[in-house]
């Protein structure tokens, strides 16, 4: 025997192995073929349809209140408007008025060399001493004056006559002045309206100074001071015309409404808030002498940006909003609850269309509607 036998080294063996060759590797293709539609399979197959419900949190629906207000101080100032000179001559002896005290015809304003200097009404300046014979448009506001005071009865015509002499006496005894019957220019100041509120410069009417004549230290005031929110650019946004404003005063409370805007001239980015009353008149009521006379008031004030509304009450996180607009509230079960929003402030609502009692869900991670 060949000692080669039992070993295959022929062409027929070779064939044998480079079949076994090609098997294997057509099985291993396959293989990866097979590897490769799985992975496309995986990648590219559409995910479970397993819902997972967002995480939410609940609260009961309850009757309440939402409202809203910003706390800013409102500046009171009195507005002087010139009202008559003074025609008396010497030494100021004594000052008789407060600063903005109201007076009506025949009040003392304050007295010269002991004479009182008078408040009557008209719109003709006192500029002559009048007596009998004297006539004209002042002569007729004497007659006005005295009448007024209860001390002529005569006719009203602007003739100096013997009746008006008598009612001048009269009148000058009742200061305790001399009684002749004659009225100086500088004892009476004209005024355009009485009553009025009065006030004297007082750094020229001051006992021991000395007047010359002619000065305009006689001023009234309006029926009330001005009212006005100096209030930065942003804040401005939130207090549009019709905004309610309660202003403190001492133990009152004064109502008032926003009016209109302009731009401080002090700041960039401040803007001057105008107040009136709600319903015409005085904010300050009869109650005006409360603000002081002098320089201006800076008083509390409450600016309600959002009237107090009462109601079922929901955190405003717990809102859903529609693509058209619809606003609803989630059942403890997911119900879709439509609601109607009333008010919002500082993060909670008034709603109407959920029972009282109900609770409604808030999502988890979300701050407000959606």
């Amino acid at each position: 025997m060949n000692e080669n036998d039992g070993k295959v080294t022929g062409p027929q063996s070779r064939r044998r192995n480079r079949a076994g060759v090609v098997g294997v590797c057509v099985v291993a293709a396959c293989v990866a073929v097979a590897a490769i539609g799985w992975a496309v399979v995986v990648v590219f197959a559409p995910p479970s349809e397993a819902v997972v419900e967002a995480p939410y949190t609940n609260v009961e629906v309850l009757m309440g209140e939402v409202g809203s207000s910003i706390s800013l101080n409102t500046v009171a100032k009195w507005t002087e408007q010139p009202a008559g000179a003074n025609q008396a001559v010497g030494i100021v002896t004594s000052v008789r008025i407060q600063s903005g005290e109201e007076v009506d015809a025949g009040a003392i304003l304050y007295e010269v060399g002991l004479r009182p200097v008078v408040v009557a009404h008209g719109d003709t300046p006192s500029f002559r001493d009048v007596t009998v014979g004297s006539d004209g448009a002042d002569v007729l506001q004497v007659q006005q004056f005295l009448a007024a005071i209860g001390f002529y009865d005569g006719a009203q015509d602007g003739e100096f006559g013997t009746g008006t002499a008598a009612a001048v006496r009269d009148w000058q005894e009742a200061l305790g002045i001399e009684e002749d019957g004659v009225v100086r220019a500088a004892d009476l100041v004209f005024v355009p309206q009485l009553p009025a509120r009065i006030t004297l410069d007082n750094e020229v009417v001051l006992r021991g100074a000395t007047l010359a004549g002619g000065e305009p230290i006689v001023s009234m005031l309006p029926t009330e001071p001005t009212f006005v929110i100096p209030a930065t650019s942003q804040q401005a946004t939130k207090i549009p015309p019709g905004t309610e404003v309660e202003i403190a005063v001492q133990d009152q409370v004064w109502t008032a409404v926003a009016a209109a805007q302009e731009p401080s001239p002090e700041s960039a980015d401040q803007v001057n808030i105008t107040l009136e009353a709600p319903n015409g008149g005085p904010i300050c009521g009869d109650s005006c002498a409360l603000i002081q006379v002098e320089g201006q008031s800076v008083l509390p004030s409450r600016i309600i940006t959002q009237p107090t509304v009462t109601g079922l009450v929901v955190p405003s996180a717990a809102l859903k909003s529609s693509a058209d607009g619809a606003i609803s509230v989630l059942g403890m079960d997911g119900t879709v609850i439509p609601v109607t929003v009333t008010a919002s402030a500082r993060g909670m609502s008034v709603v109407e269309g959920v029972e009282e009692g109900a609770r409604v869900r808030i999502p988890a991670e979300q701050g407000g509607a959606k």
